[in-house]
């Protein structure tokens, strides 16, 4: 099977998170994954092994970028084959999922190392990650309302170029 065939099996559901944004279906602690993943995981878990270029090809990342994602610090926990490879699983891919949606929040590069930092360290820092995304949340709402703003300013040009006195 491809990784950008769908798997034969229905995946398994993602975990619940609570009220810090954490998911609540790893006992450890050491993971922290976003609650959605926006596409179906390619294979079951159990059998999640993808190599480094199949998941490039699945999250639209590039080789580099998942090197560089591991060499700074925002994937250490990446396991090797026995030949040295990189194999990553469906909790990675997870994890993705959610760095990608950070990225998209405009969170800083260091920050998003920060928080995975925070999370390998334990449960203790929930307080220290919450505060971090709730920052994070406030700086998407004032863009947002800026591009709200933006839109306004456009949607009264487009009316104004609507209007029978103005067409040609």
């Amino acid at each position: 099977m491809t990784l950008t065939q769908p798997a034969p099996t229905a995946p398994a559901p993602a975990p619940a998170a609570d009220a810090t944004g954490d998911p609540t279906g790893d006992p450890t602690g050491d993971e922290d994954l976003c609650a959605s993943v926006d596409r179906p995981h390619p294979r079951p878990h159990g059998r999640d092994l993808y190599s480094i270029s199949e998941v490039a090809a699945h999250t639209g990342l590039s080789v580099h970028t998942l090197r560089w994602y591991e060499r700074i610090g925002l994937m250490p926990h990446i396991s090797r084959s026995h030949t040295g490879q990189r194999r990553y699983t469906n909790r990675d891919l997870e994890w993705l999922a959610f760095v990608g949606k950070l990225r998209l929040t405009g969170m800083a590069v260091a920050d998003m190392v920060r928080y995975a930092d925070l999370v390998r360290q334990g449960d203790h820092t929930y307080p220290e990650r919450r505060a971090l995304l709730v920052a994070t949340r406030e700086d998407v709402r004032r863009r947002i309302a800026e591009l709200h703003s933006t839109l306004s300013v456009l949607d009264f040009k487009i009316d104004l170029y609507s209007t029978e006195e103005h067409r040609s």
